[in-house]
């Protein structure tokens, strides 16, 4: 496995990727939409996209999304159901959270939903805790955000 990051031939990978889980569990939102239309954004609003390869077919990507001058979120992570369970999750994720040590981060947060149970034992096993429970302002799928001091 092969983990980059910024790459805009994969971006249709990011959002195709994110649209099989969300659809799996939830329904697409005003949101996701709007990211879907430019990818690119998160790049250029101070963030980082990732993607994990094996056998140069994508099968696993996240986002950090910049949040503030020390402060990101750790969010669109997302896995191919026939790769999940083989660590891609925890791997893209590291690599999410050494990238934004490097860039002198000293906080990372996440929304998820508790009904996600494989998400929330690894973001808890990475050392993420609970800051929030109940609905968010800007997702109705999100119940749940964590945050991790670095």
């Amino acid at each position: 496995m092969i983990i980059e990051r910024d790459r805009p031939d994969c971006f249709s990978d990011f959002i195709r990727l994110n649209e099989v889980w969300i659809t799996e569990h939830f329904e697409i939102e005003a949101m996701d939409r709007h990211l879907s239309e430019d990818p690119g954004r998160v790049l250029r609003e101070g963030g980082h996209i990732f993607s994990a390869t094996i056998d140069g077919i994508v099968v696993g990507v996240a986002a950090l999304f910049r949040e503030g001058p020390d402060q990101f979120e750790l969010a669109r992570m997302a896995v191919y159901p026939a790769y999940r369970g083989r660590g891609i999750g925890r791997a893209l994720a590291l690599a999410a959270l050494q990238k934004a040590r490097d860039e002198g981060a000293t906080r990372v947060s996440l929304g998820s939903n508790t009904k996600l149970a494989p998400a929330i034992a690894l973001s808890r096993s990475l050392g993420f805790t609970v800051v929030r429970e109940g609905a968010h302002p800007e997702y109705a799928r999100c119940n749940i955000v964590m945050a991790l001091d670095l």
